[in-house]
């Protein structure tokens, strides 16, 4: 399974090649109290850090909050964005092998991917759940072949 099919399994139309998502981004001059209510509104766990809404600079993840609050305490709310987000940004592209980016995330601890084009524009962003759903999909279906070829189906 590749990335765009990770992407298209997300699209509430189901249908390839529509618009997978839409991508949530923050600016990286909001502060960590600005991302906390998007992240609680949206229930989601990481929102990528961007200007220009077009090209990651750096991403937000709930563990980056959790850890500033644990140093810092309440008063890191007002901090700016930029003064903490993960700034090498690890990204993949539509063509890559979801195997691979599972394994990435995995050995990286880490759970959301942007997925970029050539020229680092964002064309979505896939989740480690996204990742395991879709090798289990894979699987299943891998089963039912197995099992369709031993009954002689």
């Amino acid at each position: 399974m590749l990335v765009n099919q990770l992407l298209s399994m997300k699209s509430t139309s189901g249908k390839p090649g529509i618009e997978a998502q839409t991508i949530l981004t923050i600016r990286s001059d909001a502060t960590l109290g600005e991302a906390v209510k998007v992240l609680a509104e949206k229930r989601i766990g990481a929102v990528v850090v961007s200007d220009d809404g077009k090209k990651p600079q750096g991403i937000l993840s709930e563990r980056d909050i959790v850890r500033q609050l644990g140093a810092h305490g309440p008063d890191m709310l007002s901090t700016p964005i930029a003064e903490v987000m993960t700034r090498e940004v690890q990204t993949c592209a539509m063509g890559d092998d979801a195997l691979v980016i599972l394994e990435r995330m995995t050995q990286g601890r880490f759970r959301h991917l942007p997925v970029v084009d050539q020229d680092g524009n964002m064309l979505g962003v896939v989740s480690i759940g996204d990742a395991v759903s879709g090798r289990l999909k894979e699987l299943a279906a891998e089963k039912e072949a197995l099992t369709g070829m031993i009954m002689g189906a």
